[in-house]
Formats: C-alpha cells, structure tokens, sequence
C-alpha cells in the first residue's frame, strides 16, 4: 500500500461509549488520532456518550479538541450531551467496504475502516464488533468471539485453563450464589489477601484488595456493582509484567514491560489519574524470563481468539514459580502514558507506524472475508 493510497483512506474513530471507562476511551481517542494523521490517515471521528447517543464528525470532533485542550476528559463542551445522530451503513456494489453516515441534510460520507477505541463493556466485549460485521466494515481489533471471551474474566479463565496455560487460582460467582457461606468457603480456599473483580470491567475499575472477611465482604459489593459476575484471585507476591501482542494469522509478541504501582496494586487511579507507578520498558528480565513470557503471551492470545492486537498480562511470581497470566485486553489503552505503545515504540515500531499496521490488518482481515463469502455466494 503507498503513501498516496494510506493518504486516501478514511477511518472512523469511534470513542466513548457506555462504561465505566468512558473517559479513558476519551484520552486514548486524542492520541490515536493525532497518530492516524501522522500515519496519512484522514481521520472521521464519531463519538459515543455515557447515555448510548451516537454524534457525528462535528460534534465529535469538538469533543476530542476539548479533551486535547483541556488535558482531562471531564471538560468537555455542552454539544457532548446532544442527542446524537443515527450511523447508517449502506452497501456500495462498487467498493463494498464503504459505510455512509447519513446527515439530515442527505449529504453522506464514507469510511474505510473503523478503528474502535471503546474500552470496557458495549465496545470491548464483541457488541460493537458484531454491530461491525452486520454493516459489512473492516475494523481494528479482535472480532466478536475474541472480543468477548477476552473481556469475560470468567471465560478468559476457563479458555486459559483449557489450554494449560497458568493462572492465579480463583473462583467465579455470580451475584444469587454471593452467600456469607460462599464468601467463607472463599476465603478458606484462596486465603488473605485476595482480589475481588467485576467479570466484566477494564482499567482496575471495581477491583479491590481484600484482608480479612469483613473487606471481602465490601469488595463484593462493589464488584457487584458493575457486572452479576465477579472474579476473586488469590492474593500473590508477585511482579506485574505486561506484553503487547500485535498481528492476526502470524502475531507478534512485544518486548515484556512491568508496572511498579504507586499503592498496593496497580488501581484505575494509578493507570490514569496521577503519575505514582512506574512504567518500566523493557522490563529487567533474564534473556529466558523474556522469552517466556513472549510465547506465553502469544499462547493466550490465541486462547481466547484474539486477533489483531491486545495486551497480555502476566505475573511473575518471586517465590520462583514462574509466569501466571492475569488478564488480556483486547483493546488496552492508547493513552500517552499506556504499556500497548510503549511496548511497541522500544520494541522498534513506533506509534504512526503502531496504528498503520492495526488499519492494514483490519482491512487485510477484511478482505479475506469478503473473498470467502464471494465463495459461499457460488
């Protein structure tokens, strides 16, 4: 693909969205697409607000100019809670990858691929990639399966366990089996401390560290909060070390790098509000550590049926008992101060270049589909 070409092709942004990590969607928003201009993208941003409304390139953009202004989400101009407008794809014989947005004044523009930056539930979990395959558009990032899989911690588990690949002990409840006796039957199997997660939740929201029964039983409430689901891990001594994981049929695994949190455990507030953990890339490993945790990265990648990118983390545990994987994003953070590009840029590939070959593997993907449903159709 030339220059000329890449300098032609449009790519929807769409950021926002639903969940809890709506403002942090907003800041990895501002970032890719200063990285997509770089990369001789023209860039068409559509946003989503915290109600569902969907707004078109105007008011999205006067979005992405007021986080970039502003340097915090939180300002942002009154049109943001707008009703926003219908996207509408239509099929176009002549280049089938085409989407229209359809405007009031019936003027249409088209995209070619859509770069989906919508962390958490109602983006990260398969839903806006399935709304994507029904419209027919290429886009970034894993599909439906690896999507939901991936965002489900309760699924990532037992896709992990399927397929040998080590993990932290832990047990799943849904919210009618929270009991007093489940929650002491927890604790006599994981112990103190433990960590309680929503099932369904990036970015540490609705995480909490447990001590003693009466902590666990708060962690649970507030786990309970966001998801009927709910991880509980055993608490370990242990090394937060993170791998990004980049490609589809052949992916690629980073250079490994390890957080060193600002509290106890690396918190939503650590990733995103103030600068108290230490982002350490490449991480201090041991040539064999390094290539460990590389081929376990790519091992859990494929678990979970992830494509094009997501970030793997592991832990590596200080007693010596190796690597455990912790969690995969499948779309991880693209904020200025986020592992995924981190690990990418000291790995020799830096960011215009990160977000070009996402887009060039989305519409690769794209077209291997298209070609097999052209078969199906004869």
């Amino acid at each position: 693909m030339t220059a000329g070409a890449r300098a032609r092709l449009r790519v929807m942004l769409l950021f926002g969205g639903r969940s809890a990590e709506h403002d942090v969607s907003l800041v990895s928003a501002v970032a890719v697409a200063g990285a997509l201009r770089d990369a001789g993208y023209d860039v068409v941003p559509v946003a989503i607000t915290k109600e569902g409304r969907w707004l078109l390139s105007d008011e999205a953009r006067a979005v992405l100019d007021a986080v970039a202004d502003a340097g915090a989400p939180q300002v942002l101009p009154s049109s943001f809670a707008a009703i926003g407008e219908p996207v509408v794809a239509v099929v176009d014989p002549t280049r089938p990858s085409l989407a229209s947005v359809d405007r009031p004044d019936r003027a249409e523009f088209h995209v070619d691929v859509v770069f989906p930056l919508l962390h958490g539930p109602y983006g990260e979990d398969g839903t806006i990639q399935g709304l994507l395959e029904v419209a027919g558009l290429p886009y970034v990032g894993s599909g439906v399966v690896g999507s939901a899989v991936a965002m489900d911690k309760v699924m990532t588990k037992r896709a992990l366990a399927a397929e040998g690949i080590p993990q932290a002990r832990y047990r799943a409840l849904r919210e009618h089996e929270v009991t007093p006796a489940a929650l002491d039957d927890v604790a006599a199997d994981l112990g103190y401390p433990c960590f309680v997660k929503p099932a369904n939740m990036g970015s540490s929201v609705g995480v909490s560290k447990a001590g003693d029964r009466e902590e666990l039983r708060i962690a649970v409430e507030l786990a309970l909060e966001y998801d009927e689901w709910i991880v509980i891990e055993a608490g370990l001594d242990v090394r937060e070390i993170e791998v990004a994981v980049l490609g589809d049929e052949t992916p690629e695994a980073s250079r490994p790098g390890e957080i060193i949190p600002g509290a106890e455990f690396y918190s939503y507030a650590d990733k995103y509000e103030h600068d108290d953990a230490r982002l350490i890339a490449p991480a201090l490993l041991t040539v064999e550590e390094e290539a460990e945790v590389r081929e376990l990265a790519l091992r859990a990648f494929a678990a979970c049926g992830c494509q094009g990118m997501a970030r793997v983390d592991t832990f590596l545990r200080r007693d010596g008992g190796g690597f455990l994987v912790n969690e995969v994003n499948t779309i991880p953070g693209f904020t200025p101060i986020s592992m995924y590009p981190k690990l990418w840029s000291v790995s020799g590939l830096p960011y215009p270049q990160l977000v070009q070959r996402l887009v060039e593997l989305a519409l690769a993907r794209h077209e291997r589909r298209v070609r097999r449903a052209g078969h199906q159709r004869h």
